[in-house]
């Protein structure tokens, strides 16, 4: 039976700007299978998810009605060493195979997956990006007391993945942003960290309210979101970072997040027990009141995108723009740009929005037929 709770949380911000979470609900326990649900995206009307470090290479489809698990996908050339998250784009799906509690891995990398792929088959066999950190020179093993642990994975935009480290040492978590191309790199971190207060373990970016949400969990093992917003081009942490404790679930080890609509958001937690304190894993809820697209500036001049449905090369006339972005449905960002001539030819068939950008952080946006 679904349970509702009264929100009270304490709200550490860095500027002005106050965020707001309500009706935060635990929707059910989670089944057994997924006692170590570590990552989450919505897809497909289903909430996707997968266990940690040691469980098997599978995919679960959940439905989040039933709490039942519907469908189980193995990717077939993977290794569950340690996956704790897991991000997409709509293309793509991405399993962070991340997680590093010694700070010793030399195998860091991430599974793209293709969703067609994913759709038609409960195996399916992906692509592999190989990564490293360039800032990491010390490989001794250093259980949970390492920098080098990451459990936080979101999708940029169309070309890029950004992750965030679980720092064990003093809490400050470092951005590293690199292409979703197969490969090896070796990754730089961004300029801004953010000094968490705890272990991030989970992140999603909604591209229509242009925020970030982080997941996470202090010594106490009190959740907490971070909503980071305002930020300059891919640097997550340099804009605004206000910090929600989550005081209304008690003690949770949250591990996943993930947007469903423009403001409604899934949790998944993870079971423990430790001492006197033990729980369940959870399906946790909550909404929002982020602006999204509806809050847009009427321009009074006239201006054109066309043609529109369009098949190879999309145009824009009467309009001078600071940048172009292209939204699958799903609210998925596809396209980042700054010419009014804009190939669109190898998205899929479908229903897109192209907002964009003017002066003063005000936007339009214009539905499209991709044919």
């Amino acid at each position: 039976m679904k349970k509702t709770l009264i929100i009270t949380f304490l709200i550490l911000s860095t500027c002005k700007a106050v965020a707001q979470i309500a009706n935060v609900e635990e929707v059910f326990d989670l089944p057994i299978t997924l006692s170590e649900s570590s990552g989450a995206i919505f897809f497909n009307n289903k909430l996707i998810t997968h266990n940690d470090s040691g469980n098997e290479n599978k995919l679960y489809e959940l439905n989040t009605i039933s709490g039942l698990i519907i469908r189980t996908i193995t990717i077939t050339n993977a290794t569950n060493v340690d996956w704790e998250d897991i991000a997409q784009d709509e293309i793509s799906i991405y399993i962070g195979d991340i997680g590093n509690n010694s700070g010793n891995r030399t195998d860091l990398k991430i599974y793209k997956i293709n969703k067609s792929d994913y759709l038609s088959s409960s195996n399916v066999k992906a692509e592999i990006i190989n990564f490293s950190y360039s800032d990491q020179v010390d490989f001794d093993s250093n259980p949970n007391n390492t920098e080098w642990d990451a459990e936080a994975l979101i999708s940029f935009d169309a070309d890029n993945l950004i992750l965030f480290t679980k720092n064990w040492v003093n809490g400050t978590t470092k951005a590293y942003s690199f292409p979703k191309n197969s490969g090896t790199f070796t990754l730089k971190s961004l300029t801004t960290a953010l000094t968490s207060g705890g272990l991030i373990t989970g992140a999603t970016y909604n591209p229509l309210t242009e925020k970030v949400y982080s997941i996470g969990y202090n010594s106490a093992l009190q959740p907490f979101v971070w909503v980071s917003e305002n930020f300059k081009n891919n640097d997550i942490f340099s804009g605004t970072n206000t910090q929600i404790l989550l005081t209304s679930l008690g003690f949770e080890q949250a591990e996943a997040i993930t947007h469903i609509e423009d403001n409604k958001y899934f949790i998944t937690s993870e079971s423990f027990n430790i001492g006197p304190l033990s729980s369940n894993g959870k399906l946790v809820s909550f909404t929002t009141n982020d602006n999204v697209l509806s809050n847009v500036e009427q321009v009074t001049s006239e201006f054109i995108i066309y043609p529109n449905p369009v098949k190879d090369i999309l145009l824009i006339d009467n309009l001078e723009f600071t940048s172009i972005e292209i939204y699958d449905i799903q609210s998925t960002l596809l396209y980042r740009g700054y010419n009014k001539k804009i190939n669109v030819s190898k998205l899929s068939k479908g229903l897109y929005l192209v907002k964009i950008n003017l002066k003063n952080n005000k936007y339009k946006i214009k539905k499209i037929i991709k044919n």
